[in-house]
Parts: structure tokens; sequence; C-alpha cells
């Protein structure tokens, strides 16, 4: 909870675990295995510095160090590392937890516009040290990639309720950067 709390965080706060976890409570069902989902959940953005580009491997490992200190066995261990990686966003994920997992994380796309717009303001302090012009470019590359998928969500859950205002919200994000 202190690491969601550091003051160097807008977005990757309590809010978005909150969020995250409210949206995995109403999609338990949708997941294989939901205590390793849950889990993953908690830790993934548990390391957050906008400068690294390692902040997902990190807090995979420190899930898997409390982890182990609290007697959980290696292949749990192993699924939450895995899941947690999986919200890297490089690839669309092939597991079903993955994907569960990943759709929660990006929920955040296709949320009403003023919480949207909260989120892409969000996203912008935690990147106040990169100049605005070049701020710009970055992030209108980052959401092209999420807008140029066939489909942002991988689960028919999260298709359903997210997708189409998801590039309803991307559009608008993309031509105003």
């Amino acid at each position: 909870m202190a690491a969601y709390r550091e003051s160097h965080r807008s977005y990757h706060t309590l809010q978005h675990l909150g969020e995250c976890l409210a949206l995995f409570s109403q999609a338990i069902d949708l997941a294989a295995n939901p205590g390793a989902v849950e889990l993953a959940l908690w830790f993934h953005d548990a390391v957050y510095a906008p400068r690294s580009g390692d902040n997902e491997r990190r807090s995979a490992e420190w899930a898997v160090h409390e982890l182990e200190a609290a007697g959980v066995s290696s292949e749990v261990r192993q699924r939450v590392f895995d899941l947690i990686l999986a919200t890297c966003h490089n690839a669309v994920p092939a597991d079903p937890d993955a994907q569960l997992l990943v759709d929660i994380d990006l929920a955040i796309l296709g949320t009403p516009p003023h919480r949207f717009a909260e989120y892409d303001r969000q996203v912008r302090e935690e990147y106040r040290w990169v100049p605005g012009f070049l701020y710009r470019i970055k992030r209108k590359q980052v959401l092209n990639a999420f807008q140029a998928r066939a489909e942002i969500f991988s689960t028919p859950y999260f298709r359903a309720r997210f997708e189409a205002s998801a590039r309803v919200n991307l559009r608008g994000a993309i031509n105003a950067a």
C-alpha cells in the first residue's frame, strides 16, 4: 500500500489499484485461478518508476519474494510472476488469466470521458519531466498501438463492456496529442 502512495505517482496509485480490484470482483468468475490473478493485481504496479523500463519485472520479483516468505508454493509464485509480466503490454497474452488481468489493467481506456481525461492528466503528471513535444509524440505512439489492435480487450466480457468507448477515448486523445 505504501508503494502505491509514493509521491511521484499520479495514476499508478491506490485509485488505480482500487479500480482494478473492483473490476476483478465483478469478473472473478472468469478467472481459472482467481487467487493468482488477485495477487498479480495487488503487485502489478507495486514498483513504478517512470524513468525505468523494468517496473513489471521488479514488481513481479517483489511479489515472488513476499510470496516465498509467506510459504506460498513455487508453482503459485511462478504463476503470479508470469501474470505480472503480462502487464508489460508488449504482446496480447494467450493465457486466459493473463488476458483477464491485462483487460482489467486496460479498462481505464474505456471509462467514461471524465475519468479517461483524469487518467490522461495523471499519466502526463507522472511524466512531467519529459518535454511537452516529446511527451506528445511518445504518448501518441502508445495510444496508436492500442488503437491499431484488432481488439483492445481479449475477453468477451471486457470487450463488450469497454471496447467501443475505449476506441472513442483513444481517438480523442490521439487527435488532441
